[in-house]
Parts: structure tokens; sequence; C-alpha cells
């Protein structure tokens, strides 16, 4: 909705692409939280879907969230957009949801658990695991906004400095933060031998790399003005939080 205010296009137009990104987004969490994977017990300081309601509801819930997204996206009735510029956004949004993007990086994830391995391959997970969905939110909000594709292109910038910038923070907090703020388990990522930018560079030179690439993302949004302000503060958000 920020990226389609951005190229001062209505927010509105954007709910329904964003609803359906969110639905992606939980079911991959739920499944994230599964014994097979994280095996967590609490998310955002309750139980876990599959604590609650076991590991097989748990997937079919997931399962049953990606394919609502693409029946919400599918369904031109709810969106005044062209359907071809509607045809691009699915496109987009199933690229950045599968192998290429958060599918493939959590595969990837899983395959360096307890190895050693450079930045350029930590770069390469963190970029598909949880960037990719956050560049095809922002690319979504900005085509059904509108923009043309030189402002695509500066959201696309913003976008995937943002969420490089995010998932380094989410490293630094499974250090730095507790159970109560972050509201899940912390210090998960040590014990499980996964790949980190702590682990590989150290906590200061890790939230330095994060304020940097805030920085980077700001300077994307120069050519919006005021109308990135929503963008702005997402972005300075991304370090500030505690959780």
């Amino acid at each position: 909705m920020s990226a389609a205010e951005a190229v001062r296009g209505n927010p509105d137009d954007a709910v329904t692409a964003g609803a359906a990104i969110e639905c992606i987004h939980t079911y991959s969490l739920i499944h994230d939280d599964l014994p097979a994977m994280d095996d967590d017990d609490f998310r955002r300081g309750v139980p876990t879907s599959h604590k609650v309601f076991g590991d097989a509801t748990a997937i079919l819930a997931g399962d049953c969230l990606l394919t609502t997204a693409f029946s919400v996206l599918s369904d031109t009735s709810r969106f005044s957009a062209d359907p071809m510029m509607l045809l691009r956004v699915i496109h987009e949004i199933a690229e950045a949801s599968g192998d290429k993007g958060m599918v493939g990086g959590q595969e990837a994830d899983l395959e360096s658990e307890g190895k050693e391995i450079d930045l350029p391959s930590l770069e390469f997970i963190h970029i598909r695991k949880t960037g990719a969905l956050i560049v095809a939110s922002v690319r979504t909000g900005a085509i059904l906004g509108g923009g043309t594709e030189p402002q695509i292109k500066a959201l696309t910038d913003y976008a995937k400095h943002l969420g490089l910038a995010f998932q380094i923070t989410d490293d630094v907090l499974d250090v730095t933060g507790t159970r109560q703020a972050m509201g899940k388990s912390t210090g998960k990522d040590h014990v499980r031998g996964k790949a980190t930018y702590p682990a590989l560079l150290g906590l200061a030179q890790s939230k330095e790399r994060a304020a940097e690439l805030v920085d980077r993302a700001l300077a994307s949004l120069s050519v919006f003005g005021d109308n990135a302000r929503a963008l702005q503060a997402i972005a300075r958000l991304v370090i500030e939080r505690q959780a």
C-alpha cells in the first residue's frame, strides 16, 4: 500500500493484493515453526499452530493459505487493474514464493545448518528466504498503483536493501533479544548451527551492515519525495525494532 502511495496511486487499490501476500507470509510462518523446520513452540507470544492443532492441521492450514492467496489474486472482480497487469503481479508473487525465492531460500538455509559458509552464500539465503517476498510486496503495490518502469526499478532497489537489512536484524535479535520482547524462543540459531550474520561477521559488523543497507534503501526513495514517507518510516523501523 505504501508503494502504491509512493507512485501516487490509490493505496486502497493494493489492499486485496496485500491481504493475499499476507496469507502467503502467514503460511510460511506456520510451516517454518513445524518440528521438521525450526521446531518453535511460540510465535508472537502465543503457542504455534502445530502446538495447538497438531502437525497435520498446521501443514494443511499453510497449504490452504497459500492456495487461498492465489484464488484471491486471480479473482479479477476484486481488482480495478487491467487483467494483464494483474497477471504480471500473480507471476511475480508466485516466483518470489517458490524455488526462486522464499522456498528456495528456506531449503538453502536448512542445507547450510552445521556448515561453514561464506558471505555470498549467506546473502543468497537471506535475499531469497526473506527478501524475495518483501520485493514482491513493494513491486506489487507499485504496479497496481500505476508506477512507471523507472519508479518500479527504484522501489525494487529499495525493497532489496530493506529485505536483507530485515533478515540481518532478525539474526541480531536472535542473539540480543529476549523471549518476552520477541514473543518466541531466542538463541536457537546458534544451537542449530544456522548460518547467520552474527555468526559470520560478529554483532557489531552485522549491525553496521544492516544500517548501511537501510541508508541505501532510503537513498532509493529520493525520487519520490514526501510520497515515500511511509516507506521511509518502514525502513527506519527495520533496524530500530526490538522484536
